[in-house]
């Protein structure tokens, strides 16, 4: 609760500077550093998630966690978006649907702490949190330009934004692989891997590259780094958080983020439920209910602002109603289960 109360205070203030200069939405993302700023927010939680996994444990549930964060993530995002363009009549909701699929690391570490769930399904869930953020992000950017083509702004189409997709997926592929060609066979000594991962993330932002900076949190994990991430993953949280308060300058649209955020907890639900057929029940209660939102969710709708006006009105209270749904939902679990 002291989190979310921080992070609601962040945002009034990032909303109370923005009122009190009188800046408007669109001149923050007229600025030549906007991209570049949300990419470097988005990298630095994307590895920060990868950084935290336990790659023994993760292996044993490796199926579980490939489906989740592939098919997974395309089932949770195409049920959330056709459902909600259908209602809504408006074909942005395809893109939102995928800004909201993943499931928040930050916010499933602090519940990992739950002395009710097993070390299996503690492992599978930070590994499912972690990997699916990095490919909602190439899944979003691809999609971005299909989905402005059917709300009738003219682009290259969906042959086009498939096409857009691959390249896109076999870009951060090779700068991943690189990196960890350079990391094997290059000097076993700390500089050679810190400098190789600053090279990695710099390319990677420049290049908008996230899922190869998550892939080599995997492998390139210099010790001196375990004890500062948290902090700055903490710090690039409250920065987007921020901007996001900014930004909401322009408005909020209740109605769309509450529909937005009840279907992401639902999509978890039918996703997870048929993901962890095999699993205890309490396991697979605990993987059901673990629809969380967080700062890949904020970042995506910051980046998507300058294209698709109005992004982060709905998605800024679809990450509210999701935690609290979330808060609520697993409240009632553990009231069952005393």
């Amino acid at each position: 609760m002291r989190r979310a109360a921080l992070l609601l205070a962040t945002a009034a203030a990032g909303f109370g500077a923005a009122w009190l200069s009188g800046t408007q939405p669109a001149e923050i993302i007229a600025y030549a550093a906007y991209p570049y700023v949300t990419a470097t927010l988005l990298a630095i939680g994307l590895y920060g998630s990868a950084y935290g996994i336990d790659l023994t444990e993760a292996r044993r549930d490796r199926r579980v966690i490939l489906l989740a964060v592939t098919v997974g993530v395309l089932v949770k995002a195409t049920l959330i978006g056709v459902v909600l363009a259908l209602a809504w009549r408006d074909p942005l909701f395809l893109l939102l649907g995928i800004v909201v699929a993943q499931i928040d690391p930050l916010s499933v570490a602090a519940a990992l702490g739950d002395g009710r769930m097993s070390g299996r399904a503690r492992s599978l869930l930070a590994a499912w949190a972690s990997f699916d953020d990095p490919l909602t992000v190439v899944l979003a950017v691809s999609a971005a330009s299909v989905v402005g083509d059917l709300r009738g702004h003219p682009g290259d189409g969906v042959l086009a934004g498939l096409s857009a997709y691959a390249m896109e997926l076999g870009a951060n592929l090779a700068l991943a692989v690189g990196a960890f060609l350079a990391y094997h066979y290059g000097p076993k000594r700390t500089w050679w891997r810190v400098g190789l991962l600053v090279l990695a993330a710099v390319v990677a932002v420049w290049q908008l590259w996230l899922l190869a900076i998550a892939l080599v949190g995997l492998f390139l994990r210099p010790r001196r780094l375990a004890a500062a991430l948290p902090t700055m993953v903490n710090i690039a949280l409250g920065g987007a958080v921020l901007l996001l308060g900014a930004l909401l300058i322009g408005g909020v649209d209740p109605l769309r983020g509450l529909t937005l955020g009840l279907a992401a907890f639902a999509a978890q639900w039918v996703v997870a439920g048929w993901l962890t057929r095999g699993l205890p029940a309490l396991d697979r209660a605990h993987l059901r209910l673990a629809q969380q939102n967080g700062i890949t969710a904020i970042v995506l709708a910051l980046k998507l602002e300058p294209t698709f006006r109005g992004v982060v009105a709905v998605v800024a209270p679809a990450i509210v109603v999701t935690n609290v749904t979330h808060l609520i939902a697993n409240q009632r679990r553990v009231g069952k289960a005393q």
